[in-house]
């Protein structure tokens, strides 16, 4: 199964045939517009697309091919954002993630603890954290490394830093090009899976700049009875 995580930078309207160029089954997409603003042969493809708001009216758009099944579960939030909890294919739970300002990765944080009894080695969370370990001291016990650390108790881990070898904080394929500048980089896209689920991962190209500030991250993952 694959899966594609893109924060679009707004306007995904005008942007989504690119994105299934790369024939996903299912897409998860940070800064999409509000849902009625979408119409035509988008709208077609997000009939049964899931939408939740974020910062500054976008929100995290999670859809998929007709033959996945989308079903979004009713976990605690209490207003942190954007943490969507969906089941696929009744088979596991997809966290689809956006953090936004002002506490970022402290959100997240205090969501995974509050929801700690459902994250098991069967979630795949995946998505924008605006996040990375060079920024730890200024989130003190709530930072990135932490989130890591507790992910990993779980059974889950990066599967970038897993299949690159790479440690955390010292990434050399960056996902976010702040202004679209090669020169301001930053890795601040993830996912976390079970290691064993982990059939490819991949941050594509620079080509993305032209359309967006952020570079989608591609997993191919295993299910039960092999790779779709």
């Amino acid at each position: 199964m694959k899966i594609v995580s893109w924060n679009c930078n707004g306007a995904f309207r005008k942007k989504y045939k690119k994105i299934l160029e790369l024939d996903a089954d299912i897409y998860v997409i940070q800064e999409c517009e509000p849902l009625n603003e979408i119409k035509g042969e988008l709208k077609k493809l997000i009939s049964d697309g899931i939408w939740e708001k974020g910062a500054n009216r976008k929100g995290v758009l999670v859809f998929a091919k007709p033959d996945v099944k989308l079903e979004k579960m009713e976990w605690d939030s209490f207003g942190m954002r954007v943490f969507i909890p969906i089941m696929i294919n009744d088979s596991f739970p997809l966290i689809a993630v956006w953090t936004t300002k002002p506490a970022y990765i402290e959100e997240f944080y205090i969501w995974q603890l509050v929801n700690s009894g459902r994250i098991n080695e069967d979630v795949v969370i995946i998505g924008d954290f605006n996040s990375n370990a060079v920024w730890d001291k200024g989130h003190s016990e709530r930072g990135h490394s932490i989130v890591v650390s507790m992910l990993k108790a779980m059974g889950l881990e990066s599967a970038y830093h897993y299949v690159t070898g790479e440690k955390q904080g010292e990434e050399t394929k960056p996902t976010f090009h702040m202004y679209r500048k090669v020169e301001k980089t930053f890795h601040i896209d993830h996912c976390f899976i079970k290691p064993e689920m982990i059939q490819s991962y991949e941050v594509l190209d620079r080509g993305w700049l032209e359309i967006s500030d952020h570079i989608p991250v591609v997993l191919e993952m295993k299910i039960e009875g092999g790779i779709r």
